[in-house]
């Protein structure tokens, strides 16, 4: 029977994981959910929770209170349903895309695969410009080097440099490293994180947090779907990527609340912190670099701390991205081993953050015109997921490694019609109401984005409906364990 194209093979020691995106055999499966509690906590203590409360506040005009009110329904909601699609990983112990081919079929799984590593690199790209923005300003103030990239092309390079190198580091040596660095890199940075923020509190214009105006409800619906977006739906269908060393006894209510505690607790503080700031300087609406422009809040004898937190809690977060990148990588077909997939997913990120310090003007007008089109078709892909999970219990580990027409998950000529069906249908659908950019930076406008759907940013949740909806009404869900 043929394989993926991977050469690893399938053992785990204490220092590096040299699985591919092969199934864990039941022995191996020993994990329990406090380590993917600490795993989510730790990818989601990054300054980019920030920027998305200034963007709620600043930008969208909601009071302080109706951001945070956003921030538990978009970032906890979202993240459920990150830790619902982990239980596939359980059951099937491989990787989220790995078990994919089972919905969409070994060939008709590219598409959602491809989005997925897209999302990923993204991501990445994101982590990788912020860090070494902070990198920058660190060394300005330690060395009194330039913090602006463009003056500073050879130091912004270096700064790039070691943070895809301590990246790499963690990623590359696979699960039980990256368990372990996020559980105790989460007490450190959380602490200064901790710290960081009280002095944040204490720059706040309380009365301008008083005198704000509630937006309509239409907005905080938008805003839901804003930090949805930006939060849990990116990381949903890598979720199954480290839920698959859980033991097989884990109940399923155990991985929701882990995925949904761990990443929502950092994430609305800090989108809440976010919107006090902008309360009181709706400029931070407009900056072209966060990280300088939070920090200029700040008393100089934080700003290191301040840096160090911040660059910290972006590593923690491209850590468990990469990682899943070089698993989606493996699950594309490159004929590599897991540590090379993860150098060349980095190798891409670094061009990217290169481009965005060094050559482009803007950088969060692309940040949120991005999440905007890629929340579209991942949504697509958890509303086909979610039901075909809900009729399965069971993921046959050789038909998922066997690319050949003899596979269970072949189908018909290695597409599975109606799972695909109900995706680009879906997908088309979302776009149909959905408006990527904001201002005058606006990538794509679909047809119907000013409708009341659109305006209130609900393309993703017509997305999600109508996948779902679509495969099971095709069948899908019902016929997906027929055996060959």
């Amino acid at each position: 029977m043929s394989t993926t194209p991977s050469t690893e093979t399938t053992t785990v020691d204490a220092t590096l994981e040299t699985r591919g995106i092969e199934p864990v055999p039941e022995a191996e499966r020993t994990g329990h959910p406090m380590q993917l509690f600490w795993v989510w906590f730790a990818a989601n203590i990054s300054i980019l929770g920030l920027p998305l409360g200034v963007t709620l506040v600043a930008v969208q005009g909601m009071t302080v209170w109706q951001a945070a009110i956003v921030a538990v329904l978009g970032s906890v909601g979202s993240f459920a349903v990150v830790g619902v699609v982990s239980i596939a990983g359980r059951r099937g112990g491989a990787p989220g895309l790995t078990l994919s081919r089972a919905v969409f079929g070994v060939r008709g799984n590219a598409g959602p695969t491809a989005v997925s590593l897209l999302s990923r690199l993204g991501w990445e790209t994101v982590n990788t410009t912020t860090a070494a923005f902070a990198l920058l300003s660190l060394c300005a103030i330690v060395f009194g080097t330039d913090a602006a990239a463009k003056s500073s092309p050879v130091l912004t390079i270096l700064c790039i440099t070691v943070f895809v190198v301590l990246t790499v580091i963690v990623s590359g040596l696979g699960h039980a490293v990256l368990l372990t660095v996020q559980k105790w890199s989460t007490w450190i940075f959380g602490a200064l994180n901790i710290v960081v923020g009280v002095s944040l509190v204490s720059t706040v214009d309380w009365q301008a947090v008083a005198a704000a105006e509630p937006a309509a409800a239409g907005v905080v619906v938008a805003g839901i779907g804003v930090i949805a977006a930006g939060t849990g739906i990116g990381w949903a269908n890598a979720s199954a990527d480290m839920s698959r060393y859980q033991a097989p006894g884990v109940r399923a209510g155990q991985l929701v609340l882990s995925a949904a505690a761990g990443a929502g607790i950092p994430l609305v503080l800090l989108i809440s912190l976010g919107g006090l700031l902008a309360a009181g300087d709706p400029s931070l609406g407009d900056a072209g670099d966060p990280v300088a422009a939070i920090r200029a809040i700040l008393p100089g004898w934080m700003a290191v701390p301040y840096l160090i937190a911040a660059f910290g809690g972006l590593l923690l977060s491209n850590h468990l991205s990469v990682y899943s990148a070089g698993l989606t990588l493996l699950t594309l077909g490159v004929r590599t081993k897991r540590v090379y997939a993860v150098v060349v997913d980095v190798a891409v990120t670094f061009a990217g953050a290169i481009y965005f310090m060094l050559i482009a003007d803007g950088f969060y007008g692309p940040f949120i015109a991005f999440i905007s089109l890629l929340a579209v078709p991942i949504t697509a892909w958890v509303g086909v997921f979610l039901v075909d999970m809900a009729r399965r219990r069971h993921y046959d580990g050789r038909a998922l490694m066997d690319l050949r027409s003899s596979s269970r998950y072949w189908y018909s000529g290695g597409f599975e019609p109606r799972a695909l069906t109900a995706w680009l249908v879906a997908i088309a659908g979302g776009y149909l109401f959905t408006t990527a950019g904001a201002g005058d930076d606006v990538w794509f406008r679909g047809p119907f984005a000013g409708t009341w759907a659109g305006e209130n940013g609900l393309g993703w949740v017509i997305t999600f409906v109508a996948a779902g909806g679509i495969y099971a009404l095709l069948g899908g869900a019902k016929k997906t364990e027929v055996t060959r």
